[in-house]
């Protein structure tokens, strides 16, 4: 595990931004630059953090453990669904085959949590029994595990804007997929989902909830973006859950959910002016990042010792994706 002091000392050396013209037209994601090159794409992951759909400023290391979380997820999960993945040639880049997004994020929660006005406790808190079509009982207590994970889907937001909650008969009646995709996609997420919970069981943490999204080549659904990250997904220790859920204390979290818990604590929930990021809960937030990464994968996190963006036009160019 990387120690506290070498975190401290990183929280200026972050990747926040890319400018790479030769890798053709770029666009800005809240956290990953996208740059397209014909039928390939290659994706930055950089150091950003956001939250409530807003960028609020960079955490050391996230980038690399975002992008070899989604590359060890993707690998594992291929037997379940093809992916878009093609190349890694950097712990912060991955290069995949373009393809045609489909515009519905696919949302499944094993357990009733979460400080988003998206997420499953704050409605239901809210007098809320009909989430996203799903029906939910009375008497339900936060971070209370589902008899089953339910499927909760969210509208993609473009740049800026929030998701927004729909139910799966309105992603059909308003045209946005066909009835005969949602139900591809919703047998695919939930096995997703299971090979999540089971690999996460074995790690001593639970899977939570997570978020899928997927994309068409070929007229064929591959699973693209990430999968199972600490940004995508809640994760808790498993050995703490029942005790702290008896006593109604906050769980041991492993995931984004720590920032945007701090975030709802100064008040800020999406609206206004978010507060600024102290460096104790940047430092914290990367140890929790790596913590995930080492935990889930078992392997020791790598930390390169160039600076992040030398690092990156060396590698792009050995492997060819720049010009020397």
């Amino acid at each position: 595990m990387i120690g506290d002091d070498v975190v401290r000392k990183q929280l200026e050396n972050t990747l926040e931004k890319t400018d790479f013209p030769e890798l053709g037209e770029k666009y800005e994601g809240k956290v990953r630059d996208n740059y397209t090159q014909g039928e390939k794409r290659v994706i930055i992951t950089t150091d950003r953090i956001s939250a409530f759909d807003r960028v609020l400023g960079t955490i050391p290391f996230k980038g690399q453990t975002l992008n070899e979380l989604a590359s060890f997820w993707f690998d594992k999960t291929k037997h379940i669904v093809r992916n878009h993945m093609i190349d890694l040639p950097d712990p912060n880049v991955m290069v995949v085959r373009e393809c045609e997004s489909i515009p519905v994020e696919m949302v499944v929660r094993g357990y009733i949590t979460g400080v988003t006005k998206t997420s499953a406790w704050y409605n239901y808190s809210r007098g809320v029994r009909n989430f996203c079509g799903v029906r939910l009982p009375e008497g339900l207590k936060k971070d209370q595990k589902f008899d089953s994970p339910i499927l909760t889907p969210t509208t993609k937001a473009e740049h800026g804007e929030h998701d927004v909650s729909i139910s799966p008969e309105e992603i059909v009646s308003k045209g946005i997929i066909s009835k005969e995709m949602f139900g591809q996609l919703n047998e695919i997420s939930f096995k997703l989902f299971d090979f999540g919970v089971q690999w996460a069981k074995k790690n001593g943490l639970i899977l939570v909830d997570t978020k899928y999204e997927f994309g068409l080549i070929g007229g064929g659904i591959v699973l693209m973006d990430e999968i199972h990250t600490p940004d995508s997904s809640r994760f808790w220790f498993a050995d703490t859950y029942q005790e702290l859920f008896e006593k109604g204390e906050e769980q041991r979290k492993l995931d984004k959910e720590y920032v945007r818990t701090w975030l709802a604590d100064q008040g800020f929930r999406g609206d206004g002016t978010p507060p600024k990021l102290t460096d104790e809960i940047r430092a914290e937030a990367a140890k929790r990042y790596i913590k995930a990464f080492e935990i889930i994968t078992g392997e020791k996190f790598t930390l390169a010792e160039k600076p992040v963006l030398e690092r990156i036009r060396e590698n792009l160019r050995i492997k060819g994706y720049l010009k020397r």
